[in-house]
């Protein structure tokens, strides 16, 4: 799994509340969550963003409350990964549950420019800085947590196990 976009990149500590307000946890639509994403920090962040761009992020990523909301509403508005120097354990495993890929990185959000395009592939853990030609490695998914994105989340993995 290859994936292809421009970063957006966010400092360190981006609770869910950043990430999807807590006064539209009565939406259940996830693209109705989409247009509220990031709002806070970004003011229109879901008319910026085009599909595959990527985030990138400092230490503890989605911390907070345990909400499903955060990440549903970034995959919702077409962020392609997440790639942070550490996410909150909750959000991580939010994450592949809903089939959103993460991967923690200690030097991209140092060294990776806002607008950048960069190259992330998922098999290997690899990130490419396609303008400057500087190459990341973060620590690479599981092959099982491969299986849950490209099923599209942990209840799809389940549903297609059953399906056998």
């Amino acid at each position: 799994m290859i994936f292809r976009g421009c970063v957006w990149k966010f400092g360190a500590d981006i609770d869910t509340d950043v990430i999807i307000p807590a006064r539209y946890l009565n939406l259940t639509d996830p693209w109705e969550l989409g247009q509220h994403c990031m709002e806070g920090a970004v003011p229109g962040f879901h008319k910026k963003v085009k599909r595959g761009d990527v985030i990138v992020a400092e230490k503890n990523f989605g911390c907070g409350s345990s909400r499903e909301h955060a990440p549903l509403a970034i995959k919702a508005i077409g962020i392609s990964c997440i790639i942070a120097k550490s996410f909150a354990r909750i959000f991580y495993r939010n994450a592949f549950n809903i089939g959103l890929p993460i991967l923690e990185c200690a030097t991209c959000s140092d060294q990776i420019d806002e607008g950048q395009e960069i190259e992330v592939n998922l098999n290997t853990g690899e990130i490419r800085d396609c303008l400057k030609g500087q190459l990341f490695r973060a620590k690479p998914i599981p092959p099982f947590m491969q299986e849950l994105i490209r099923d599209g989340g942990l209840m799809k993995h389940l549903a297609k196990q059953l399906r056998r």
